[in-house]
This record gives C-alpha cells, sequence and structure tokens, in this order.
C-alpha cells in the first residue's frame, strides 16, 4: 500500500507538473494581450485633437469621424504593423537559420522601396494597389535573390550573413536613389524612405491587412519552415519539399514586408529585435513562439508610436526614429548577451534545435500543420 500510495503521488505530482508548465506558458500570452488591449484603448484617445468617451456618447459628429477616420484605422495599421514585421523576421530567421536576418539586414525592405520607386517612374497615375505589386515582385525578388546568394558561399561566421545583406540592400538603396535624383523623383520617394503613421487615415492603408492572411498562413505552415529550418538533408528524409517550403516562406515574408512598406513605409529594427526577444523566453520553434512575437512587436509598435506623438506634442516625431533609438539600444543589448553566453547563441542552439528538429520531425509523421 504504501508503494502504491507513493507511486500515486508521484504521477499526481507529474500531472501537476505538466499543468503547470501549460499554465505558464500561456500565462506569458495573455499578458501580452491584457497590456496590448489597455495600450490599444489609450492609443485611440492620443493625438492633436482631444477626444474623449463623452463627446462620443454624446454623439459629436466630428469627434466620431476622427475617431473611426483617423484613430481607430491608425491604430489598426499599427498592429498590423507590428504583427507582420515581426512575424516576417521570425520566418527568415528559422529559414535562414541566423538570428540577424530579417527584412531589414536582408534587403527586403530596400527591394521593396525600388519597386515603387519602378512605379512611380513608368506608372505616374498608378493607384496604392498599383504601386503594391511593384512592391511584390521586387520585394519577393530581392529576398530570394538574397538567399540564393548566401546559399551558394558558406559563411565561417554567421554575422557574415546580414552584413552582405546590408551591402545588397545598400546596393538596391544606391540604385533607387541613383533613379530618384535622375528623373527627380526624390521627393515623391520620400515618403517611403522614413517610416511614419501620420499620414494614415481611412481608404488609404487598408492593403495593410494583407497581414493577416498571410500570418495565418505562416502560422499553418509553421512546422514545415521548422522543419527547413534544420536544412536541406534533414528536409528530405521528413519528405519535405525543400526549395518549395523556403520560396514559399520568403515569399511570405517579402509580400508581408512590401504591404507595411507601401503605406507605412521604412521601419527598420522590429523584424530583427523583436523575435530575437521573444526566443530568449519562449524558444526558436515557430508554432511555439509566432504568437508571442506577434503579440509583441504589436506592442513594441503601438509603443513606439505613442512615444512619438507625445514627446513633442502637438507636433509628432516619424516612428522610424523612435524605432531606431530604441531598436539600437535593445540590439545592443542583444549583442552583449550573445557574445557573454557565447556564440552558440547566435545559432538556433544546439540543444534547442536538436529538440525543435525532434518535435518538427515528430508533428510531420503525424501530419501536423500540413
Amino acid at each position: 500500500m504504501d508503494k502504491l500510495a507513493i507511486t500515486n503521488f508521484i504521477m499526481f505530482c507529474s500531472v501537476l507538473s505538466r499543468k503547470g508548465a501549460k499554465v505558464k506558458k500561456y500565462a506569458v500570452t495573455l499578458v501580452l494581450v491584457f497590456i496590448l488591449i489597455v495600450l490599444s484603448l489609450l492609443s485611440l484617445f492620443i493625438g492633436v485633437i482631444d477626444i474623449d468617451l463623452k463627446a462620443l456618447a454624446g454623439g459629436d459628429s466630428e469627434a466620431w469621424w476622427i475617431f473611426l477616420a483617423s484613430r481607430l484605422s491608425r491604430l489598426l495599421a499599427i498592429l498590423c504593423t507590428g504583427v507582420g514585421m515581426s512575424v516576417a523576421g521570425l520566418i527568415m530567421q528559422q529559414l535562414c537559420m541566423n538570428k540577424f536576418v530579417s527584412p531589414t539586414t536582408g534587403a527586403t525592405i530596400s527591394s521593396a522601396q525600388f519597386g515603387i520607386l519602378l512605379a512611380l517612374l513608368f506608372m505616374p497615375a498608378s493607384t496604392l494597389w498599383g504601386r503594391a505589386i511593384f512592391a511584390f515582385v521586387m520585394a519577393i525578388l530581392g529576398t530570394w535573390t538574397f538567399v540564393w546568394f548566401i546559399q551558394r558561399i558558406k559563411f565561417k561566421d554567421v554575422v557574415m550573413v546580414p552584413l552582405v545583406g546590408i551591402m545588397f540592400g545598400n546596393v538596391i538603396g544606391g540604385v533607387t536613389n541613383y533613379l530618384a535624383y535622375k528623373y527627380e523623383m526624390t521627393q515623391a520617394l520620400s515618403t517611403w524612405l522614413v517610416g511614419h503613421f501620420s499620414l494614415v487615415i481611412r481608404g488609404r492603408y487598408e492593403i495593410v491587412y494583407l497581414t493577416v492572411p498571410l500570418v495565418i498562413l505562416a502560422f499553418i505552415f509553421a512546422n514545415h519552415f521548422n522543419i527547413v529550418g534544420m536544412g536541406k538533408d534533414f528536409s528530405k528524409n521528413l519528405g519535405v519539399h525543400y526549395n518549395a517550403v523556403l520560396f514559399m516562406g520568403l515569399t511570405i515574408a517579402a509580400m508581408i514586408t512590401a504591404s507595411i512598406v507601401v503605406v507605412v513605409g521604412s521601419i527598420s529594427y522590429i523584424g530583427l529585435i523583436v523575435p530575437n526577444v521573444v526566443a530568449m523566453f519562449k524558444g526558436d520553434k515557430i508554432r511555439g513562439t509566432i504568437i508571442d512575437t506577434a503579440l509583441f512587436g504589436a506592442i513594441f509598435v503601438l509603443v513606439c508610436d505613442m512615444i512619438g506623438r507625445v514627446v513633442i506634442a502637438p507636433y509628432e516625431l516619424p516612428i522610424e526614429l523612435i524605432v531606431g533609438i530604441l531598436g539600437s539600444l535593445i540590439f545592443i543589448g542583444l549583442l552583449m548577451y550573445r557574445l557573454k553566453n557565447g556564440r552558440k547563441a547566435i545559432r538556433l542552439g544546439a540543444a534547442g534545435s536538436s529538440a525543435c528538429a525532434a518535435a518538427a520531425g515528430a508533428a510531420a509523421e503525424r501530419g501536423e500543420g500540413a
């Protein structure tokens, strides 16, 4: 009886520990959701024109027009931007097996800006959707070219990969600036060179809604991205088409980035630092981190936008400036953390990769995420 009681007690404790681990796992997500809701509500009432609940409840038509056409539209654009750029960075880091790859360091943003310039040159009367198509095509081609290049050259140091991406992006940016100066399009292009939400109003931002189905698609194929992130041989052993999944993931990341650049402009660091910060607490498996990455990215962009609106009110600072300052500080902290914990921390981690590979393999065999 004593042995049976001890065995039952041990089993009961193990069940409690597993339940406690699940509660702890979702506790972070719930906290992020709560913070995002509170900040979103607060953001709706920050601006040059004061809007309060009393005016809205009293049926003030002007207050409701500002609330729906400007404040709510801006909030939705901010949330889509934070979620989209963070998830795009997470996908690129997993597929490229490098924690320093992002839409910024992978030439995706530069390629999208080049596509917008081509639309302005060849189709001056094009609508926002017309410019978006050019941005989609060039962002996809630029990202594919970058990944194709780094696959052909074996770098001994993982830091070289984002450096090559930065140089490649600077080349594209140089060509963009040259054409803009030559054809006197600098002022027209300036809108997309610095990210800001000041021009976001109803009817001019809806393209960013494309990030929602693209993020959902990324979540569905998260296990496939994990498998491809383990390498070509590993993917073949599990029956996953390496090139097809790789290009699909890169296309999703490029389209998310392009849809945001067309509406908001260039915003750096989000896709670089947000997935790294979340990975420090949640690991490297996309299926387990994509929701927290999206939530934290939305919170980060929302906080930066609110700072830009209040620091020199009633004027407004571009969000690119705030993100650049905070992102630089966080990025330096991440670099110091990586150096302190060894070079293995820069990669996906030997132990973490093994566990991730085993989980992804088991999921693939069961048909999950297909």
